[in-house]
């Protein structure tokens, strides 16, 4: 086990078996806010506890990520600093979760992900699953489209997912990949494509498309009944919003006209599995990891 860091606070004790981290992060890698709403919903849901948090001094320049001031009682002043959490969502019946929320850090990354390693390592993570969104060129009238990929050969054929061919600048998501593969803690990735045109935060849509996707590779059932109510909200909003400009709604033909011609192309074939296939497929990639370490 890791030697306890300063940086880390843990404030309570939890067991946890072999449990799989979920992690979203604020910024960079969360356009409409759809990952880190996506995992605030799992962890309220979940009735996750509070057990961790890092230290924000170390990570943050404070004039670009300034923290909030708020008024207690009407009275009090209350600073709230930029903040990574982790929660344990234990469960008797189903697979226990560790989740991370946060936001993207400023400053020293490879200290960060060494942290984030460490708590892995400590409650025996088996896979960790990030939670991304980012914008894209697709119809707010379509389904949301979910992108799962991975960077080991031997997670993409056993999960289902896509082998990881993206080159360009990375945000957080990407640099602790590396560092769990570094470790040899086996990682995968959810992303989401939001609609670039629509500057909607939260995007409830995307982000129930991700937590469907997250409980179906995870195998752990989530209560989606006000999610799904504000999507219906939103997609109400949003055709409104875009019935008001011809230019925008013509935008948007052509983008549902490219899509459904894509999709007719590629009809038989599918990026992610089924949900089954996917829970199926997780539960004996880690009975295989626990039976080759025993």
């Amino acid at each position: 086990m890791p030697e306890p860091s300063s940086s880390i606070r843990y404030e309570r004790d939890v067991e946890l078996h072999q449990p799989v981290m979920l992690v979203a992060f604020r910024g960079w890698n969360d356009a409409g806010d759809a990952a880190s709403f996506a995992a605030q919903h799992l962890g309220r849901s979940w009735d996750a506890l509070r057990i961790a948090s890092i230290d924000p001094e170390e990570f943050y320049d404070f004039q670009a990520v300034r923290p909030q001031v708020e008024l207690v009682d009407g009275l009090t002043r209350k600073i709230t600093w930029p903040e990574n959490e982790f929660l344990a969502a234990a469960s008797r019946d189903e697979p226990d979760v560790l989740l991370l929320i946060g936001t993207e850090p400023n400053t020293r990354w490879r200290t960060f992900t060494e942290l984030v390693v460490d708590v892995a390592r400590k409650y025996d993570v088996r896979l960790v699953v990030t939670l991304g969104a980012l914008l894209a060129d697709v119809p707010h009238s379509r389904r949301v489209h979910i992108t799962g990929t991975a960077a080991d050969a031997s997670l993409v054929d056993r999960l289902g997912l896509q082998r990881s061919r993206y080159e360009g600048p990375t945000g957080i998501v990407g640099v602790l990949h590396d560092a769990f593969g570094r470790a040899g803690i086996d990682s995968a990735s959810l992303w989401a494509a939001v609609p670039h045109y629509l500057a909607v935060s939260p995007n409830p849509k995307a982000a129930l498309a991700l937590i469907e996707k997250a409980t179906e590779l995870i195998g752990r059932g989530v209560a989606i009944d006000g999610l799904a109510r504000a999507v219906l909200s939103y997609e109400e909003r949003a055709t409104q919003i875009v019935s008001e400009d011809e230019d925008v709604r013509a935008y948007v033909r052509l983008l549902e006209e490219r899509l459904d011609e894509r999709e007719r192309d590629e009809e038989s074939d599918e990026e992610l599995p089924s949900g089954e296939a996917l829970a199926q497929e997780l539960e004996r990639f880690l009975r295989d990891r626990t039976d080759g370490a025993d």
